[in-house]
């Protein structure tokens, strides 16, 4: 079949290019013919929004004194992101069959037999605007095509769409094949505010095995470490940085940080530029112990199968964590003091349980795929 897969937009994000980079895989060991729809990251302020922005920014800078305002944002954006991204990008020309599409809506029906839509938080309004497009309004007047959702995320447990957005996405809902969810919580947002059943799936890195990753690095130039803290923060702030300094003491390992500046606009932009995808696997092979707050950092945790602690980070989707965790028994790796951490970090895991549990719902999910894309 020739699929399209409509995900959260490409960047420097390290999950959602290989959630992506994986459902990819693992479609085309299908046998499918497989695109990640992408619509780039150009920036652009569109004409009629120029008369309003220009001089709101200029407010913003000049009157109300904010320093960090660029009343030029876009050419700046335009001009940094290349640097920022170089190393990132670099995977996804390589590893990542995508289709720029600057307009959905300019799709054809006679380029595809399925859609795939997921994974990520492509389900949730904050992260994806055009959310109707997330549940393929830009199909609605395709007749032979099959929708299917795989794994989108909601982000939380609670509903956040507002009430014309529910009512179009529940009618364009009843149009899918099959949807399955990637948090539990997910199942029941979509029973009773969809009005559709939906199955509970793994996310798609965590169908493929730590050799499929362990062969990409074995492609790279990486560096390498020992007896290591993996810190993997999104957002950095001083409760954190006393968290994984405790837990670097007391396990005596030196803190290696593995990611950059790259969300951070005022940082020099040198600071900003963001390690390669391959060197962010190899941290996770090569880490001691984990300490982050970052759901896809929980997953290449226990892919490597590495001790881990994650800090709750509510700003990102609390009930991701909650779900993922659960699903594992490994619910009291989520911590939000110092306590906490105290209390669990010498906790081993059982990961031949741990392991078992995961085969068993990724032939489940893979499963979901194959039956659905027949």
């Amino acid at each position: 079949m020739r699929i399209g897969i409509l995900t959260l937009p490409l960047h420097t994000n390290y999950g959602g290019i290989l959630q992506a980079y994986a459902l990819q895989t693992i479609l085309e060991r299908m046998g499918h013919e497989v695109v990640i729809l992408d619509k780039g990251q150009h920036c652009h302020l569109s004409i009629w929004k120029m008369p309003l922005s220009y001089p709101k920014r200029i407010l913003r800078k000049y009157v109300l004194g904010e320093k960090n305002v660029r009343i030029f944002y876009e050419h700046w954006y335009n001009r940094t992101y290349p640097i920022v991204s170089q190393h990132t990008q670099r995977f996804i020309n390589a590893f990542i069959h995508a289709k720029l599409v600057s307009n959905l809506n300019d799709l054809n029906e006679k380029d595809f037999d399925a859609i795939v839509v997921g994974s990520d938080q492509i389900w949730r309004v904050h992260y994806y605007s055009q959310i109707e497009n997330g549940f393929l309004a830009f199909t609605k007047d395709w007749k032979h095509m099959k929708r299917i959702a795989y794994a989108p995320s909601f982000g939380t447990d609670e509903w956040e769409y507002s009430k014309k957005q529910t009512q179009i996405c529940r009618q364009l809902a009843q149009n899918f094949d099959a949807i399955s969810v990637r948090e539990i919580s997910g199942v029941e947002l979509c029973r009773e505010h969809l009005g559709v059943e939906a199955k509970h799936v793994l996310d798609p890195t965590m169908l493929l095995d730590k050799e499929d990753y362990l062969y990409l690095i074995s492609k790279a130039k990486v560096v390498r470490h020992s007896n290591m803290l993996l810190q993997y923060v999104l957002d950095e702030n001083e409760e954190k940085s006393a968290i994984i300094q405790c837990v670097a003491q007391a396990k005596h390992l030196e803190t290696i940080r593995i990611n950059s500046k790259v969300e951070n606009e005022t940082a020099p932009l040198n600071e900003r530029i963001q390690p390669s995808v391959e060197q962010w696997l190899a941290g996770f092979y090569d880490a001691n112990f984990v300490a982050t707050d970052s759901f896809h950092a929980c997953v290449f945790s226990i892919i490597f199968n590495k001790p881990f602690i994650v800090i709750g980070n509510k700003k990102r989707g609390y009930a991701r964590f909650q779900s993922l965790l659960s699903i594992f028994e490994l619910s009291n790796r989520l911590v939000t003091c110092k306590d906490e951490v105290l209390a669990i970090m010498h906790e081993p895991i059982d990961w031949e349980v741990v392991n078992k549990k995961r085969y068993d719902l990724q032939k489940q999910s893979i499963d979901y795929l194959q039956s659905n894309l027949k």
